[in-house]
């Protein structure tokens, strides 16, 4: 169990040397889409996302030292059992998606949607990880004012990112999960 403000911030800090590896993959993926004529869009959303995430996590860190307080056991292991589960879902999402993975929205016109492993369930399983994440993590240590500030601030960006990557991967993709709710999984029918 993470417990104290110096065992979480290593936590976080691993956190953050995970992304920075994701942001590798992306990168390295986004050469490749754009080899095989790939079009980007959402850049101005882009940077948004890319600074909000990053204060996230460094709204963990302070508010874990500002504002030290008694986590209940319950609550500390619900949360990391909660962040865990979301981690899994993210790599079950990336590994899914292989290559065309990214954290832009970079769109290969002609491709066939991805419906398999979390996508049979849901449109953006990425997009839920990211949503129990901003609401786990930060409970881990206690810090629920950065659990409810970025996990509002994060529906707002969702609103715009899901739209816009919506859009851009066209109406095949549409009709591919016309009966799949974007965040809350649902078993399909048949």
């Amino acid at each position: 169990m993470v417990s104290g403000p110096v065992a979480y911030t290593a936590l976080i800090a691993l956190v953050g040397v995970e992304r920075l590896a994701e942001l590798a993959l992306s990168k390295r993926n986004a050469a490749r889409a754009f080899a095989r004529g790939a079009v980007e869009v959402g850049r101005g959303h882009y940077r948004v996302m890319t600074v909000f995430h990053t204060a996230f996590l460094v709204a963990c860190v302070v508010e874990a030292w500002a504002r030290p307080r008694p986590v209940p056991a319950a609550l500390a292991a619900a949360a990391l059992t909660g962040a865990v589960l979301a981690q899994a879902l993210r790599y079950w999402a990336i590994a899914t998606l292989g290559d065309r993975w990214n954290t832009r929205v970079i769109v290969l016109p002609h491709a066939d949607p991805v419906v398999g492993g979390p996508y049979r369930f849901v449109r953006h399983p990425n997009y839920l990880a990211v949503v129990v994440e901003m609401a786990c993590l930060p409970l881990i240590q206690g810090a629920w004012m950065t659990a409810v500030a970025f996990s509002l601030g994060n529906a707002a960006l969702l609103l715009v990112r899901i739209r816009a990557e919506e859009a851009a991967l066209g109406p095949r993709w549409s009709a591919a999960f016309a009966d799949r709710a974007r965040l809350v999984p649902q078993v399909p029918r048949g």
